[in-house]
């Protein structure tokens, strides 16, 4: 349970309630199920709804880039929930990979990508990067970005980026305000969150 109390519809007032409620039919469309909870990090955001409105408007333009297939930014997406550990973004984003082609042997086995014969070299290479990024501080060397570049064009590579970044902001806003997994992979195989580095002191 989150650990601020979602706004209820009452509480939001007729223009409010309506963009949770545009919100909550993205959500079930993205995670291809409605679910009791699949609104909660809209919901708890919308105690400030002039940030609502700009991360609706900010996921709502990331959805349209398409130069960088699905399929490896759902991956990368997946893979900054993982070391972030956010359950909720673990849980959708499990889910929306699955649907873009992921395999459930493949969701297992991303704590041990760069060894699996699961994913192509394209796709280690594109989780490295997710890897790089999602480190505090972020670890992107000019080795990596020089192999991006051989396969990615300059607009590619900040969709890519932006695809990662995203989802950096979306899983630690969840997990700091304790907003938990929503049910969109419930009975079905999920990736599992990859262990956090230890403290510094």
């Amino acid at each position: 349970m989150a650990r601020i109390p979602a706004v209820s519809p009452h509480e939001a007032g007729p223009e409010l309630a309506g963009t949770i409620g545009y919100a909550r039919e993205m959500m079930a469309q993205i995670g291809g199920r409605a679910t009791e909870r699949g609104a909660e990090p809209v919901e708890v955001l919308a105690h400030a709804p002039e940030l609502l409105r700009g991360v609706l408007a900010l996921s709502g333009a990331a959805a349209e880039a398409n130069r960088v297939p699905d399929r490896l930014k759902h991956l990368a997406s997946l893979k900054a929930a993982t070391l972030i550990n956010c359950e909720y973004c673990i849980d959708l984003a499990s889910q929306v990979s699955r649907r873009a082609g992921l395999s459930d042997e493949a969701l297992l086995a991303l704590p041990f990508y760069k060894t699996s014969p699961l994913f192509s070299d394209l796709e280690k290479l594109v989780l490295d990067y997710a890897v790089g990024m999602t480190r505090t501080p972020v670890d992107v060397p000019d080795g990596l970005f020089a192999r991006l570049r051989e396969h990615f064009d300059p607009a590619q590579i900040v969709e890519l980026t932006h695809a990662v970044a995203i989802e950096n902001l979306f899983s630690r806003c969840n997990h700091a305000l304790g907003i938990g997994a929503a049910g969109f992979s419930e009975g079905m195989v999920c990736a599992v969150p990859e262990r956090a580095p230890a403290p510094v002191g």
